[in-house]
């Protein structure tokens, strides 16, 4: 276990107050007997937690039970900090705070077809990617899964209060795009991710969740057999190894011969297509040849192209891609078979990109 791991694992009791987000409904079970309750108390418990409620507000168990979880359980372990809305989409911006202390983000973001949240999986993140504002700070430690949840139980009150007209209520689908590397806190994810579809609580199908990952190869390969179809997003961000290598330290562990690979043995195993995720960053890997380059990279592979018009981040020293340099790339993958398209760009008034909000905030409590 790493110390990151270690450090999140001491999170899930902080203060001595269990993490009740973090049990499954069988674990939530033997917590419950513990305290002398009947099993069915279990079912009742997990369905309240997983709609925010406080324990005050669960009446259909006893007040002594309640008050005991009061005094030694947490019913949420993240609150909302911050939300800053969007005048151009009604994207919200979500600033959370963790029980020890650490602040997270997430992005609410309006659909058609519903909402999504993209969350968090550590404070920070180690990876380094060079286009990232979520790393320039490294990883605090990694998130547990009833502070993943959470997120997502907070972000459903968030809409609840909503004042738009029309608003819907739920959150429907999830992105692992937020700070951190998911697979680099791999067993909280997968427990997330289980509880998360779990009945009686959240119960978001897996075909309705992003995966975002920097490439870890082995993981990658152990997560296809975890039986949990998500949509795996690959953060590819260069055609070759020695551009990858300039943009993302992760480069230097796995060639993208074997990054690639890893991708084609999950969509044998899943039967799911992988999103490749491409920051097109001015001068580096934006120009028509770097499209000619990758469509001969991933021809033949069930996936698509999600390109990405880099948010400057004046640390490192990149900037972003004009509308021709985007438009002439797209062309150059479409005339090569690739399907492609452009990310809708939303929250660009509210620090929209990964990382951001977190970073200012900290910047002014410093």
């Amino acid at each position: 276990m790493s110390r990151e791991d270690m450090r999140g694992a001491e999170a899930q009791k902080e203060g001595g107050k269990a993490q009740l987000l973090s049990m499954t409904p069988q674990e939530l079970g033997v917590f419950l007997k513990e305290l002398g309750q009947p099993a069915f108390r279990a079912k009742q418990l997990f369905a309240w937690l997983h709609q925010g409620a406080a324990f005050d507000e669960m009446t259909n168990l006893p007040k002594a039970l309640r008050e005991r979880l009061e005094a030694e359980c947490l019913a949420n372990p993240v609150s909302v900090l911050e939300t800053v809305r969007s005048k151009i989409d009604g994207t919200i911006k979500l600033l959370y705070r963790l029980p020890d202390g650490h602040v997270i983000e997430g992005v609410l973001m309006r659909y058609k077809y519903g909402n999504t949240l993209c969350l968090s999986t550590q404070v920070g993140c180690r990876m380094g990617c060079a286009f990232c504002a979520s790393t320039l700070d490294g990883c605090a430690r990694s998130l547990t899964p009833g502070e993943m949840l959470g997120q997502i139980v907070c972000a459903n009150g968030v809409l609840r209060r909503g004042d738009q007209e029309g608003e819907a209520s739920k959150v429907g689908n999830i992105v692992l795009m937020g700070s951190g590397e998911p697979l680099d806190n791999y067993d909280n994810v997968v427990k997330f991710l289980r509880i998360l579809h779990t009945e009686g609580g959240l119960c978001i199908g897996m075909r309705s969740v992003s995966l975002s990952t920097c490439g870890l190869v082995p993981q990658m390969r152990r997560f296809a057999g975890e039986g949990l179809p998500v949509t795996l997003s690959l953060s590819l961000h260069a055609p070759s190894d020695e551009i990858r290598r300039r943009l993302m330290p992760v480069a230097k562990a796995y060639a993208m011969d074997e990054v690639l690979d890893a991708c084609r043995y999950y969509i044998e195993k899943t039967g799911r297509h992988v999103i490749f995720e491409y920051a097109l960053v001015h001068g580096v890997n934006a120009a028509p040849e770097h499209a000619a380059q990758l469509a001969c990279r991933i021809r033949g592979m069930q996936c698509h192209v999600n390109l990405i018009p880099l948010n400057s981040v004046p640390e490192r020293g990149l900037t972003g891609v004009t509308e021709r340099e985007v438009e002439a790339f797209k062309k150059a993958l479409e005339q090569r078979g690739i399907s492609v398209t452009r990310r809708r760009e939303m929250g660009d008034d509210i620090e929209g990109a990964c990382g951001q909000l977190r970073r200012r905030y900290l910047q002014e409590d410093a």
